[in-house]
């Protein structure tokens, strides 16, 4: 496909998001959801006509990973109310480290007895099942919550475990895959935990250091379109030097130089400059979002659902399962250390209904290597985990947003 036909159909694909959007308000349905349904139901009549989508599944995960995420991620945190973030840190990090840990096991366990074929679907499988499911993305949601009288807390709170879940949920992925990839290897726990410490914390100290260096730079310029040049540079740069260069989360450095540059520059920058940076960056998240998503759609097959329908039944009631369990923990443990900050029935509510999957899940599960034996099977379960959260927990969780309005336990 020669760069005509691919800026063709970007621009064709960007359209077909604009013209959505009317109706997935109208039907009460997330865009993302929309997107993907598009998205699938236009491949299956390309294909089944004889022509080329144009679109290899194989350059999918690079796409998502180093052009989609880095933007979504850096979109989010810096406009993210840091102040609320910082008051509800102890508790985001809770979800989003030690719980999601947890959720990672819990799913092992449910998914591996479930399907019960040690042989043909061992722990190893197991374990990177719960990997592949760990990474939550409520933006389907989120997006909506500005116009519904709601607390703020909670939507920091939805938004604030997701940036931190995708960071944890890729670095626990990427020692699951290697663990899985090197079955004659001795590994110790311990030097899993080693690592992930160094990857996890490593890309937040690479962002700190970009996020403080492209503040430096950015006061060189009074211009705000080239501030937003600046912070567009600093996404990529901290991603690139963090996971390319120097082998640590990527996306903990974006989100960590994110948080740097927006606390600053929303302190600092209260006229045409900030307000420009804001509306720069939900300008590429749309972008990011409308494309990714219709691509989602663009991946998944018929066979999957035909071959694997009762696998995926058994991961969709595995990650729900597991997400009460680990919401449970999360309020007890908040209640003994930091009664104040207890998530209480409403938000965990909310939480559990918006902890969708979505596209880093479908990234994930198309980069595992297809000489694994049960490749096949993971992603079939990711893929219908996804198209669940998306159809049924999305719809769920807005009608349930709809009817907390006003309500003093959230």
């Amino acid at each position: 496909m020669g760069l005509g036909q691919i800026l063709m159909m970007l621009s064709g694909l960007l359209l077909i998001a604009l013209l959505l959007q009317p109706l997935a308000e109208r039907l009460n349905l997330p865009l993302a959801a929309v997107l993907v349904l598009t998205g699938f139901v236009g491949s299956e009549l390309v294909t089944r006509s004889g022509f080329d989508t144009g679109v290899d599944y194989r350059l999918f995960h690079d796409l998502i990973i180093y052009a989609f995420l880095p933007l979504l991620v850096f979109s989010a945190a810096f406009r993210i109310d840091a102040g609320l973030l910082r008051q509800n840190l102890w508790v985001v990090l809770l979800l989003a480290i030690p719980v999601l840990l947890i959720t990672v096991g819990l799913v092992a366990v449910l998914v591996y007895y479930g399907i019960g074929h040690p042989t043909g679907f061992p722990w190893t499988a197991a374990i990177l099942t719960g990997a592949v499911l760990a990474a939550t993305d409520a933006s389907p949601i989120t997006s909506r919550l500005a116009a519904l009288a709601l607390p703020k807390r909670l939507r920091v709170l939805l938004e604030g475990e997701d940036l931190f879940n995708d960071a944890t949920a890729i670095v626990v992925f990427g020692i699951a895959l290697y663990v899985a990839t090197h079955p004659g290897e001795n590994i110790e726990a311990s030097d899993v935990v080693v690592r992930f410490l160094v990857v996890f914390f490593g890309g937040a100290l690479i962002g700190l250091l970009v996020g403080l260096g492209s503040l430096f730079l950015s006061r060189l310029f009074e211009d705000h379109i080239h501030q937003g040049v600046v912070t567009l540079v600093a996404a990529y740069g901290a991603f690139l030097l963090a996971h390319d260069v120097l082998q640590v989360s990527g996306i903990m450095a974006v989100l960590v130089a994110a948080l740097v540059m927006g606390r600053v520059i929303h302190n600092d920058f209260q006229d045409q400059r900030g307000s420009f940076i804001d509306a720069f960056w939900s300008f590429l998240a749309f972008i990011a979002e409308a494309l990714m998503f219709l691509l989602v759609g663009f991946t998944l097959t018929v066979s999957m659902f035909e071959e694997r329908w009762l696998a995926m039944l058994i991961g969709i009631a595995a990650v729900l399962v597991s997400r009460a369990a680990a919401l449970r923990l999360a309020d007890v443990s908040t209640r003994m250390a930091a009664p104040d900050k207890a998530l209480g029935s409403g938000p965990r509510q909310v939480m559990f209904l918006g902890s969708l999957r979505g596209a880093v899940v479908v990234a994930l599960a198309l980069s595992l290597p297809t000489s694994l034996p049960w490749w096949w099977t993971v992603q079939s379960i990711a893929f219908g985990v996804v198209v669940f959260s998306l159809f049924v927990q999305a719809p769920l969780a807005l009608y349930r947003l709809q009817r907390m309005q006003g309500r003093a336990d959230l």
